[in-house]
């Protein structure tokens, strides 16, 4: 027997329906069986994917944050180092002082002393002397942040530095 277009398309949309579990047109009877038995599953699908797939990627945007405020401290902290460092008389007291300031901004910004490290450098034998460039380079490892063991297994996210100038003003 010959079937036309019509017929065709009307045989395609039963099957449609039958496996997608929707009542059949025409007063025709479904099987019912499969249907049942899958009810509720889409739901139960739909949590576990989007928790297998949101998990690893909020804790990507976590651990970015993490790396962006630990960019922002360390640029900070060697800023207002080399700033302190050329406002103090020596520069046994400058050291101390440029070191105390980068601690204390990385502090601010909720960073350990213990992952940080303060190098001080001068373009002179003399570093306070006018028209010297004292350079502050500021150090700093950034944890994955949320590991209950990271600090034992040495995980880090980065390894961030920075550094910042300043010249000895001739009038102090």
């Amino acid at each position: 027997m010959l079937r036309l277009p019509a017929d065709l398309g009307r045989a395609a949309l039963s099957r449609f329906r039958e496996a997608a579990c929707l009542p059949l047109a025409e007063g025709r009877e479904s099987t019912g069986r499969r249907c049942a038995s899958e009810r509720g599953s889409a739901v139960v699908e739909f949590i576990l994917l989007s928790l297998l797939l949101m998990v690893p990627v909020v804790y990507f945007i976590v651990t970015i944050g993490q790396i962006q405020g630990g960019s922002f401290a360390v640029v900070g902290a060697a800023d207002q180092a080399a700033k302190v460092y050329v406002m103090q008389k020596d520069n046994s007291q400058g050291r101390l002082a440029a070191e105390q300031a980068a601690l204390l901004t990385l502090a601010d910004y909720g960073h350990s002393a213990e992952r940080a490290f303060v190098d001080v450098a001068c373009d002179r034998g003399d570093c306070l002397s006018a028209g010297a460039a004292v350079t502050v380079t500021v150090k700093l490892t950034v944890p994955l942040p949320m590991l209950p063991f990271g600090d034992t297994l040495n995980l880090d996210a980065a390894n961030l530095s920075a550094s910042a100038t300043q010249i000895v003003g001739r009038f102090r």
